[in-house]
Order: structure tokens, then sequence, then C-alpha cells
């Protein structure tokens, strides 16, 4: 576990951290020198096992309390989990250190974060990417309907392949996950449907509910592996929907392009071109959630002492989700394409196409 203050006045303030937190420091809490409109306000943030250099969506979300530390002068504390079993601890950790709002980070964080809520009900927390089926009044949802801009992805990725077979694999078979799966997939099928192709897709049946999986967010051998047996059955356009084992899926595809094939890849929760350099290369494009901006609302709302435990829904209308650009490819998807896509967009934006996953947040 990592766990760090970034409080002004930090003898005083710091007597009230667990021992536990400031051993696994292993050094005194690093002054914030922000100045801005709530000083005394404490926003906090909770990793998963995926950790803050996961160049998703941890790291996005992190991003987010970071510059409402810079946008308004607040004082901050994250706790970076290793596995799940840190949760619990460093949740304790930050109710302990007098956070005034916690942001937790995946769904797997979910009951934990429940526990801290009812165990604090004088606390705020908000929870990103996770929806309680019953609203509990101190916790605020950050949630996505991600099948909307992976709708676009899976239509490009089927414009984009040359090989007529593209393919997404999953971290864990949560809905955070499927999300992106379903919306792919049928993305997919509305090239096929438009442009009377047949596109295949690996890894994902849709009407099954059914895939391929790594098992966890952590382990980027499997991510390569899964997707080296993709490519070698034909997919030429390939998703990983895991976290940081997105990195092994990105080594694999620049392996293969190194002997000769001419792969993909589509990234998950941040523009992979800026957030994952070492494969911006073979980066046909992103579903991005901008989490960081919903943080940073979340945070602000609180501050002014507007809290409320109303999910905010990331849309395409809102821009809480977006296709990224496509960058090095923009030239060889085409105008046509994006034109396609764009009015895509703008469909499901009115409503007039609706995007269904039994993920979707309801």
């Amino acid at each position: 576990m990592r766990f760090v203050s970034r409080k002004t006045g930090v003898a005083a303030a710091m007597l009230g951290i667990s021992a536990l937190a400031l051993s696994a420091c292993g050094a005194a809490p690093e002054e914030s020198s922000s100045a801005g409109q709530y000083p005394d306000y404490v926003g906090c943030i909770v990793s998963d096992s995926g950790g803050f250099d996961d160049q998703s969506f941890n790291e996005s979300s992190f991003r987010g309390l970071k510059n409402a530390e810079k946008d308004l002068g607040i004082q901050t504390k994250d706790a970076e989990s290793k596995s799940n079993a840190d949760f619990a601890t460093n949740l304790n950790g930050m109710v302990n250190a007098g956070c005034d709002l916690t942001v937790t980070i995946g769904f797997l964080l979910g009951d934990a974060t429940a526990e801290a809520a009812a165990a604090n009900p004088d606390k705020h927390f908000a929870i990103v990417d996770f929806q309680y089926d019953k609203p509990i009044e101190n916790v605020k949802p950050i949630i996505y309907d991600t099948a909307q801009a992976a709708y676009l992805a899976g239509y490009a990725a089927a414009a984009a392949s040359k090989t007529g077979t593209v393919a997404t694999f999953g971290g864990i078979k949560i809905p955070t996950v499927t999300i992106f799966m379903d919306g792919f997939a049928d993305g997919v099928d509305k090239y096929n449907e438009d442009k009377g192709k047949d596109v295949k897709l690996l890894g994902w049946n849709k009407d099954k509910q059914d895939g391929t999986f790594s098992g966890d967010f952590e382990k980027q051998d499997k991510g390569k592996q899964i997707t080296k047996n993709f490519i070698a059955s034909g997919a030429d356009v390939v998703m990983p929907v895991a976290g940081p084992v997105g990195k092994g899926a990105g080594a694999a595809v620049v392996e293969a392009n190194n002997s000769g094939k001419d792969a993909k890849l589509v990234w998950v929760d941040s523009d992979g071109f800026l957030t994952a350099p070492d494969y911006k290369d073979v980066m046909l494009t992103s579903v991005v959630k901008t989490m960081d901006t919903a943080v940073e609302d979340v945070i602000r709302t609180d501050a002014e002492g507007n809290f409320d435990s109303t999910p905010y829904v990331g849309t395409l209308e809102n821009e809480g989700v977006a296709l990224a650009p496509f960058h090095n490819f923009d030239e060889e998807i085409g105008e046509d394409t994006k034109k396609e896509i764009e009015a895509l967009k703008q469909q499901i934006i009115s409503g007039e196409l609706k995007i269904e996953s039994a993920s979707s947040p309801k």
C-alpha cells in the first residue's frame, strides 16, 4: 500500500493518520503549496489494484484529484492499493486522515466503499464505475455509458480491418468491462449491416454474454498471449478492456507488426495515443471516459457544500465518453468513414439510435 498526504501544516494534521499509513510511506508526507478557494478542504482517492500509473482509469481519476488540488487549492491524500486486500485498510486510512470526500476507483471497490460509508455517515464518498442497486446517501456513483463510444470504436475497427476479423477481451467479467465489449460488438454488426460485409469478432459473444478474459487487471503476460492468439486466428484490430493488462496486448501487436503483420490496437478509458505512447504507432483510436473531469467536478460540488448522491452518468451527449482521434491512422480511416461515425454519434445523442447493453447504467 502507498499512502501519501499533501496537507499543509503537516506536523499537527498528521497525528490523526494511522501508524500503518505512515510506515507504508517511510517518510514525512509531502506538503502542498496550493492556495485557492478551499484551502481547508481535503479530497482523497483510493485506487484499485491497477495502481495510479495504469495508463487507464486509475490514472485518469487521479489526474482529476490533482487538477482539483491545482484549481481549487484543496489538500489531497491518496492511497494506492496493491491488491484487493488493501481496499478496506486504505479507505479507513482516508477516513482517519480527515478526508472530506474520498473517491474510490473501480467496480471492485464497491463493497468496501459501501462499508466505509455506512460506518462513517458524516463523510462523503464517490465511486468511479460502480452503481448500487439501492442508493447510498453519502456515496455518489460516477458511471459511464461506455457502450455508446465503444459502438463507434467497433464500427471503426471493422472499417479498418484488412483481414475481416477483429477481437476484444476483458480483464475480469464485470459490468464495467463487458459494457465496452457489448458496444464494440454492436458497432461491428452495424458496419456489417451497412456495408454488406462479414467482419468477424473474436473474444466476445454479446448474446451469450460470454467471451475471453485474462482473469485480472495486472498480469500483462496474459494479455500478450491472448492477443498473440487472436492475431494468429486472423484478427488485425484488438481492443483490450483490462487496465494494465492492455500493455501486454500492445506489446503483442508491436511484435506482430515487427514480424510483418499489420495489426492495430484500440485502447480504453483514456486516449492511449497520449497515455500509452509505447504503442502509439499501432493505436487506431480509444474509447475515452473523461474521469478526470468528472472527479474534479464532484470534488468541486462537494467543496461548495452541494454534495448529492445522484449518479453522474457520462454519455456522448455530455462528453463523459468519447471516441478519441485516429491520430496516425486518420488518413487511412478516410473522410467517408469519419463522416459515417460522426453521423452515428449524432444519432446516438439525439436518441434516434439506442445502444443497449446488459451493463448500461440504470
